[in-house]
This record gives C-alpha cells, structure tokens and sequence, in this order.
C-alpha cells in the first residue's frame, strides 16, 4: 500500500476482493454469510472486514457503508452513483 493514505480520504487503496467484501456488507450478508458466498473462512472474511474498517477509518459497519457510498465505491437505489460520461449527441 502506498503511505500517505489517510483513512477516510479519497486515496484509501482497496483490493478488488476488499470492494467486493464491501458490496457483500452492503447487501446486508454477516460474515459467516459471505464467507459461504466467496467459499473462504469466516477468520478471512473477519480480516478483510478489518483491513477495510483500518484503511477507512470506519468503526463499524455502517460507518464503512457511509464511506463506501460517499466514495463512490457503492451504490444506493441511484444515490451516490458514479456519473457516467454523457453522450454529446445527447446534450440538447
């Protein structure tokens, strides 16, 4: 990882096996849950919760699930969505 991230800022680097672990809490799945999802131990689901929570800043889940969508990294029922590039032909 790269020093001078700073938890909570924009330059948090996440694996993409930590984005998915994110998607999975968002969906609302305990650990155990997306241990069976991914076929993997709860212990590394734990870890990955962890690493997330320290490269965040989060103290909980929801705390983590209000980072990830005011970063853009998940997305609520179109709110905090990444924006798309639009089509120019469409700009009328």
């Amino acid at each position: 990882m790269s020093s001078g991230n700073t938890p909570g800022s924009m330059n948090v680097s996440l694996s993409s096996r930590e984005l998915e672990i994110i998607e999975l809490v968002a969906e609302g799945l305990t650990n155990q849950e997306i241990a069976e999802r991914l076929t993997i131990s709860k212990r590394t689901v734990d870890n990955h919760v962890s690493n997330v929570f320290t490269k965040t800043g989060s103290k909980n889940r929801v705390a983590l699930l209000n980072w990830a969508m005011d970063h853009g990294k998940i997305c609520r029922d179109g709110f905090n969505c990444c924006v798309l590039p639009h089509d120019e032909s469409d700009a009328s």
